[in-house]
C-alpha cells in the first residue's frame, strides 16, 4: 500500500472514503443510511472520533475526521466491521428488499475471496486517508463532500441533502453532531 494512504499523524485531520464492494448502490434506502449514521454517532460518543464533515452517497461515504486519543485505523476498522454486520443483517431481514438475494450473493462471494472475512464482505479494503495540511485543502475537500449530492442530481442545494453535514454549516441541525 502506498504511504500516501496511511494515517501518519495521530492527531492529524484526514479526508477518508470507504466504499461498498464493487461500488454496489446499497445506500438507496433510508434504513441502511440510518445504520451508518447510528454507527458514526456511536464512534463519536464512545471511540473519540472527531467528525468535521460527512456525506453518505449511494455506494460510498466521505468524511473529514480526526482523533486525539485512539488510533484512527482502529476506530474506522471497528466502525466498518460493525456496520458491515449490521447492514448485512438488515438486508437479510428486509423482506421488502427486492435485491436481497443478489446483494447477499455478492457480499458472500467477495467474503469467500478474502481470508480476512468470516462470511461476508460489505466494504472494500482500505479507507484511502489523505492528511489535510492546509486550510485551502480542507475547504476543497469540504466543498467536494457537500456538493457530491448536488453533482449526483439528488438535490439543488447541498444543505437540502439529509445525509450530509452541509446543513450544519448553514445553521440547521444535521443528523450527526459534528465539530464546526
Amino acid at each position: 500500500m502506498s504511504s500516501n494512504y496511511k494515517f501518519h499523524n495521530k492527531e492529524g485531520l484526514y479526508f477518508v472514503t470507504f466504499s461498498v464492494i464493487r461500488w454496489i448502490d446499497v445506500f438507496t434506502r433510508r434504513q441502511y443510511k440510518d445504520v451508518l449514521v447510528d454507527s458514526i454517532n456511536y464512534c463519536i460518543a464512545n471511540k473519540a472520533l472527531e467528525l468535521y464533515a460527512w456525506v453518505i452517497m449511494s455506494n460510498h461515504v466521505h468524511m473529514i475526521i480526526s482523533t486525539k486519543s485512539k488510533p484512527m485505523p482502529d476506530i474506522l476498522r471497528d466502525m466498518k466491521r460493525h456496520t458491515s454486520k449490521t447492514l448485512v443483517k438488515a438486508i437479510t431481514e428486509n423482506m421488502q428488499e427486492s435485491r436481497r438475494d443478489w446483494l447477499l450473493w455478492f457480499f458472500e462471494r467477495e467474503g469467500k475471496a478474502n481470508p480476512n472475512n468470516e462470511q461476508y464482505q460489505f466494504w472494500q479494503q482500505g479507507n484511502h486517508p489523505i492528511e489535510l495540511w492546509s486550510n485551502n485543502i480542507i475547504d476543497q475537500k469540504m466543498d467536494y463532500i457537500h456538493n457530491n449530492p448536488v453533482k449526483a442530481g439528488w438535490v439543488d442545494e447541498p444543505a437540502h441533502y439529509l445525509y450530509s453535514s452541509a446543513r450544519d454549516y448553514t445553521g440547521d441541525k444535521g443528523l450527526i453532531d459534528i465539530i464546526i
